[in-house]
């Protein structure tokens, strides 16, 4: 197999100087924490922004997007380097098809993967997509049974198509908060997270706006309603979610192929044995010892002991 392309990441210098000098700051953090590889998987349903949010954090057409044409079935990984940095987003195609999770395409994704170290998962959903049913909570389950109910703990939600009138008279504010509180009790449900764990899987939720539309501020950034230059925070909010201290997720064949029906007890085998032994073999022998010891001594024991009346 052909080692993945490396390019420069030129396309920095196409955004705004303020974007520039944020996007290089973060990238110096985590250079300055060891961090000099990072790779974030994008998945989603499909249509929902994931290919346009890749292009948005490279700064340039690195995937194609067309609202005419489906979207490609396998995984694109598009590499950049910086000052010693490598940056690798992976777009994905979309998880539904016909109603359903498409389990083909799933596990075209994970062969893609195969070897490779995931350190932020990017959940891209809309933001004008006001209610969640079954299909988001059977993907948020696909998702965690290929990857593991851990890859919720370097992951980050974002919400696309965020320069958006909020319906029945809400607030901008509150109709994101209710947005972002329903998604993330879906993801909580189908990632099977408790109560308990809720503290170690705080799932941040970011704004997008990929639109050529979308407003600008004076310094020519790309910003929220709120006035939020949401490329450099969409970066900032990936940089912590790697910083967090839980561990990135490497999709080995184990990880790919699940647990082996044959191995999975195992590791109980020596213990059946003793107890089989202890509980049955034992009690068997006593039992047989028992009935030897109470056997009536046959005749010609008895002369050769010389017991028998007999004469001979």
């Amino acid at each position: 197999m052909a080692a993945q392309l490396v390019r420069e990441w030129t396309s920095i210098q196409q955004f705004p100087c303020a974007t520039q000098t944020k996007l290089l700051e973060l990238v110096g953090k985590l250079k300055q924490e060891n961090v000099n590889t990072l790779t974030i998987l994008v998945m989603g349903k499909g249509g929902v922004g994931k290919s346009s949010t890749v292009n948005s954090i490279i700064g340039e057409r690195v995937v194609a997007v067309s609202a005419f044409q489906s979207e490609g079935q396998r995984p694109v990984m598009v590499s950049r380097s910086r000052a010693g940095f490598t940056l690798n987003i992976i777009d994905t195609p979309g998880l539904i098809e016909g109603g359903y999770v498409n389990d083909q395409a799933l596990q075209i994704i994970k062969r893609f993967l195969l070897n490779k170290t995931i350190d932020v998962l990017l959940y891209v959903d809309r933001l004008d997509a006001y209610r969640v049913d079954n299909l988001d909570r059977q993907v948020i389950k696909a998702i965690t049974d290929s990857f593991g109910k851990g890859i919720w703990q370097r992951s980050l939600v974002v919400l696309t198509h965020a320069q958006l009138s909020p319906p029945d008279g809400l607030n901008y504010d509150d109709f994101f908060s209710r947005r972002s509180d329903a998604l993330l009790k879906v993801i909580r449900m189908g990632a099977r997270i408790k109560k308990s764990e809720l503290k170690d899987f705080a799932i941040p939720v970011v704004l997008v706006e990929n639109s050529g539309r979308c407003n600008t501020n004076d310094s020519a950034e790309k910003i929220l309603p709120n006035g939020t230059s949401w490329i450099p925070s969409l970066v900032e909010t990936i940089t912590n979610v790697a910083s967090n201290g839980s561990k990135s997720i490497l999709v080995d064949k184990k990880l790919i192929d699940g647990p082996n029906p044959n191995e999975r007890h195992k590791l109980l085998i020596p213990v059946i044995l003793a107890l089989q032994y202890l509980f049955v073999v034992k009690p068997i022998q006593r039992t047989i010892k028992a009935d030897i010891s109470r056997e009536m001594k046959s005749l010609w024991e008895l002369r050769d002991m010389g017991l028998s009346g007999n004469r001979f």
